[in-house]
């Protein structure tokens, strides 16, 4: 292999037009991992000090990646580097045994595995004052400051935007935590507001950020600690709306706006799908929208 290959990340072992499997199945772990977590290539490469080329040549299957190049991406994508190379569920006996267990349940039996085993090393069952937390999860644009005011007014509970209260502990919105720590950092800010708004409150509206599902433990606690309910609507929808409010940052500078939040969508639908319950905002004028928001909630709670 040249030089000039290597320095790009490009492999050249296998025929004009080849790819490896391994390589392919790499570069969209990756890609998955970004959507997910809402970053777009150029914010990646930018996070973990590597070329923008680099990540592109990756993601197309095609980067012969070195370990010290996967491990930056790893601490920029807040993952392990296992998550990245393949299944950590071959790491030990444990892990396999494990795995064995849930191998082929449902998704219904794998809710059930993982509330068993946050109790389990909870020490303690749900926290009572769940059900009174109530989280807005969902994709900006889909209603949860909108709507999350107006249930917090009819319930007389205090309404919580985390975003504020991750500004009010940094001293600087998130933007700020983003541009000059990057995303771990913002990750961390993000789970000790959420920690400070749950002993604080209990009982309340939280508009939570849409990306609050990319970092597991703080969705977890999220899951564990507030009656969740993801707001949905389409993605043209999410952007008709974002650019109603004249809010451009998740896609600034991107002239493939589009693909990046479908791509985004897709990588967190699985997270989101996580809620206690989920209710479709799209297509409905606000009070309408509202008000069955309102009765879908009333009948939820009291019969769970």
């Amino acid at each position: 292999m040249n030089k000039s290959a290597q320095a790009d990340g490009v492999s050249t072992a296998r025929g004009a037009g080849e790819k490896d499997p391994f390589l392919v199945a790499l570069g969209e772990r990756v890609r998955t991992l970004r959507a997910r977590r809402g970053l777009t290539r150029k914010a990646l490469a930018l996070d973990a000090g590597v070329s923008e080329r680099h990540v592109a040549n990756l993601e197309s299957g095609v980067g012969n990646a070195s370990v010290l190049f996967l491990r930056q991406l790893a601490q920029a994508l807040n993952c392990t580097l296992a998550e990245i190379v393949g299944d950590e569920t071959t790491s030990s006996a444990e892990w396999l045994l494990i795995r064995e267990i849930l191998h082929g349940r449902d998704g219904e039996a794998l809710t059930r595995a993982r509330q068993a085993l946050s109790d389990l090393f909870a020490g303690s069952e749900r926290d009572p004052d769940r059900r009174g937390r109530i989280a807005l999860i969902g994709l900006r644009g889909a209603g949860k400051s909108t709507l999350g005011r107006m249930l917090a007014d009819d319930m007389h509970v205090p309404f919580v935007e985390l975003n504020r209260v991750i500004e009010q502990l940094a001293g600087c919105p998130p933007s700020e935590i983003y541009s000059l720590y990057g995303a771990t950092a913002y990750r961390r800010y993000e789970l000790r507001a959420l920690e400070a708004v749950v002993a604080e409150h209990p009982r309340a509206v939280i508009a939570s950020p849409g990306g609050i599902v990319s970092d597991a433990a703080t969705f977890n606690f999220l899951l564990t600690h507030c009656y969740t309910v993801w707001l949905q609507a389409s993605p043209e929808e999410h952007m008709k709306r974002v650019v109603a409010q004249g809010d451009l940052r998740p896609m600034s500078g991107n002239a493939e706006a589009m693909d990046d939040l479908k791509r985004i969508l897709a990588g967190r639908q699985d997270f989101y799908a996580k809620a206690d319950m989920s209710f479709d905002t799209g297509g409905r004028a606000l009070a309408d929208a509202y008000l069955q928001l309102r009765g879908r909630l009333a009948v939820q709670l009291s019969s769970d």
